[in-house]
């Protein structure tokens, strides 16, 4: 590997048509490259460079797979997540090997130079790779690739080499920086590491990186800042605060001119276009890549959100059911709060939890490994305290995994008092296209509009429909589709009570 034309070669050996194979050797090649103690500094990084190129195509494709808005078998999953992270790994670590073997003045020093902003640029965009797939299980990232990330930019910072353009590979057209890239990490990790489901935490990465050179990096405080990076005391960006004070190892990084593109990127998109010059690292529908981009919209908008009401610990045992189907029957079951899970005569599942945190439109659990299976960022729970009658309903809104492997879960409450309904369409018969649904509220809200869970795609805004609850008509008339889970429709209507006689028993 140290003489360029001898790696070449090897490289024709390397399998073409199996991207995991192929990832799984180059990764192979750049750990021994890493490793061997004989390699000259410019030897090591023109072999690193070789194969860092060659990786790429391999790479993307596997990455395209793993983030795919169907997701892979759990085995499938699992080999693709092992490859991806090996190779962002081992070529981050390898980048930062570069870096400390020019700082410690080893024998091709001078000649590796010129390549510093390359070395840093790549370095960092390992980071990205290696917080991308922590990301996709809501893991804690490694602190080694906080402390590298801070090196990387400040040996850019101090030796003036920061906004050096540079083409980090050799298919981009688009010129980029040390600065930019180090932004476009932060500015994407900040909101999108553990509120989105992967799929879109791989579109919200592309087009953060689309948008790189908007972001700012200041070393204090100014109007667009949003969040600020400790390059003294590395880890995870933290929100900038009212009582945030400029400290000299902070870096403070804002939308800056980005909110301007992004406005328009999103017109173009509701008409149902995805621009040929935004990368997303595939082809996708103009509806999916909303979500990612209006999420993204939301917090880098000054301000962004924050959390309107004070959340209190507690300690209070919760019955959960996940899933529209499951809540649908949860009424009808009373386990017990012994055990972490309940099986049911039918099968079901409904599992216990334990709360830690709650607040008004909220709550937070951590629960093990083994009642986490399926829940994802969007899951529809059903709940009902423990000495409650009444059940409630919320969405998973946030995930994280600890060190011991402990889901911790956040969920928003969209209403602590639910019904099962039977719904008709307007005008139609008691037998044909009658649906349950949940009606979120209680009998006797004397409002207008009301909130109902239903089955995916059950919404139609040219449908209005009928239903008996509380004793009580309505005609319902649609207003808005809120949400679109992978089991639910969460909608609005109005509701107008009527003299009818025809009732829709009420479940």
């Amino acid at each position: 590997m140290a003489d360029i034309k001898s790696a070449q070669k090897l490289l024709n050996d390397v399998p073409r048509n199996d991207a995991l194979k192929a990832l799984q050797e180059l990764t192979d090649w750049i750990e021994s490259v890493r490793g061997h103690a004989d390699f000259h500094v410019d030897q090591r990084f023109d072999a690193l460079s070789l194969l860092d190129e060659a990786a790429r195509p391999h790479m993307r494709k596997l990455v395209r797979e793993y983030f795919s808005a169907q997701a892979p078998s759990k085995f499938q999953e699992n080999r693709t997540w092992m490859a991806l992270n090996a190779f962002f790994s081992q070529n981050e670590q390898a980048y930062f090997k570069v870096l400390v073997a020019y700082r410690n003045g080893d024998k091709g020093s001078s000649a590796v130079k010129p390549s510093l902003p390359l070395v840093a640029a790549r370095g960092i965009y390992a980071v990205m790779g290696r917080l991308l797939v922590a990301a996709a299980r809501y893991e804690q990232a490694d602190p080694v690739v906080w402390a590298h990330l801070a090196e990387f930019y400040s040996h850019a910072e101090e030796q003036k080499y920061l906004d050096q353009p540079l083409k980090l590979y050799a298919t981009q057209t688009q010129e980029s920086s040390v600065r930019n890239i180090f932004a476009a990490v932060l500015m994407w990790y900040a909101p999108g590491s553990a509120t989105l489901l992967p799929f879109h935490m791989h579109l919200a990465e592309r087009l953060t990186s689309h948008f790189r050179r908007y972001f700012s990096v200041d070393a204090r405080i100014t109007q667009d800042s949003l969040i600020y990076f400790d390059l003294a005391h590395p880890g995870p960006p933290l929100r900038v605060m009212a009582d945030t004070k400029p400290l000299p190892g902070l870096r403070f990084l804002g939308a800056g001119e980005v909110i301007p593109h992004l406005e328009a990127l999103l017109k173009v998109l509701e008409k149902n276009i995805v621009p040929q010059d935004v990368n997303l690292g595939g082809v996708y529908e103009a509806d999916r890549v909303q979500v990612p981009a209006r999420h993204m919209y939301s917090y880098w908008s000054v301000p962004p959100p924050m959390r309107n009401h004070v959340r209190h610990p507690v300690k209070m045992s919760m019955s959960v059911a996940i899933g529209f189907d499951r809540i649908l029957k949860q009424g009808a079951i009373e386990p017990g709060f012994d055990d972490q899970i309940v099986s049911t005569s039918d099968g079901e599942v409904i599992q216990i939890w334990e709360v830690n945190d709650i607040s008004a439109t909220g709550f937070g659990c951590v629960l093990p490994a083994r009642s986490a299976e399926g829940i994802r960022i969007g899951s529809l729970v059903g709940i009902k305290p423990e000495n409650v009658e009444h059940r409630g309903v919320g969405i998973v809104r946030r995930l994280r995994r600890d060190a011991q492997n402990n889901l911790h879960v956040g969920v928003e409450i969209l209403s602590r008092h639910i019904d099962n309904i039977l719904l008709r369409a307007h005008g139609g018969s008691r037998v044909k296209g009658v649906e349950i649904a949940l009606w979120l509220g209680k009998p006797g809200d004397d409002v207008g509009e009301v909130c109902l869970l239903m089955g995916a795609h059950d919404f139609s805004m040219s449908r209005s429909l009928n239903v008996q609850f509380g004793g009580k008509d309505y005609l319902l008339i649609p207003l808005a589709l809120l949400e679109r889970g992978g089991d639910y429709d969460l909608a609005r209507y109005r509701k107008v009570e009527e003299d009818s006689t025809v009732a829709v028993d009420e479940a």
